[in-house]
């Protein structure tokens, strides 16, 4: 991966794949058909591994936020451990032609289903709202987690990535509105409305 990485999947050959490895290129092809096949047994065996394990780590909370909170963070984990990793997932999952589809859709497909089955349990637990549209929650989270991975490859991975996962997942519950006020009918005073979060608490005196 370290070649793809660096050179881009077009621009790489199967000797620059082979020094890099410290082989003949004849070594390659007995256990890669061509350079196409090393992309997609890639995403086949190394990456699939990888969104095991964001499942695995998903199970080990037992609400729906911290399910969520957990698939963050494993996710920036994996992804800021294994730099050249990142690189050819983030840059073969934008293409238009995309040489390993099959992969990828499955790929996608298991990463939304977890998702999916995060916010049923949330819903379920009372912790995340009833009336969202599902897909649209769902390419939010998978749409936001991909940016930020992007940017931080942009940035040269100068930062540490997953100390983004927590700012995301706040965002993700708590929103960017504001909290918004209503007047009490009987008594006409102003009281705080945000749906399952504690409202602020006053300043005492002396603090």
């Amino acid at each position: 991966m370290k070649v793809f990485a660096r050179q881009g999947y077009f621009q790489s050959t199967i000797a620059q794949i082979a020094g890099e490895a410290g082989v003949a290129d004849g070594t390659i092809y007995l256990y890669f058909k061509n350079k196409d096949d090393i992309l997609v047994q890639f995403f086949s065996y190394k990456t699939k591994q990888v969104f095991e394990r964001f499942r695995e780590e998903v199970a080990l909370a037992d609400t729906a936020l911290d399910k969520l909170r957990n698939l963050v963070r494993i996710h920036l984990e994996e992804f800021q451990r294994d730099r050249n990793m990142a690189i050819v997932y983030q840059t073969e999952t934008h293409q238009i032609s995309r040489m390993a589809e099959d992969q990828i859709k499955e790929m996608s497909k298991l990463y939304l289903d977890i998702i999916n089955e995060i916010v049923e349990c949330g819903q379920e637990e009372g912790a995340i709202r009833r009336d969202l549209y599902l897909g649209l929650v769902k390419r939010l989270i998978i749409g936001s987690v991909d940016e930020v991975i992007n940017t931080w490859l942009h940035a040269g991975g100068q930062y540490d990535l997953v100390s983004m996962a927590e700012p995301l997942v706040e965002l993700f519950i708590r929103g960017i509105g504001v909290q918004t006020h209503a007047v009490n009918s009987v008594n006409g005073t102003a009281e705080s409305i945000q749906s399952g979060w504690p409202q602020p608490q006053p300043i005492k005196e002396g603090e």
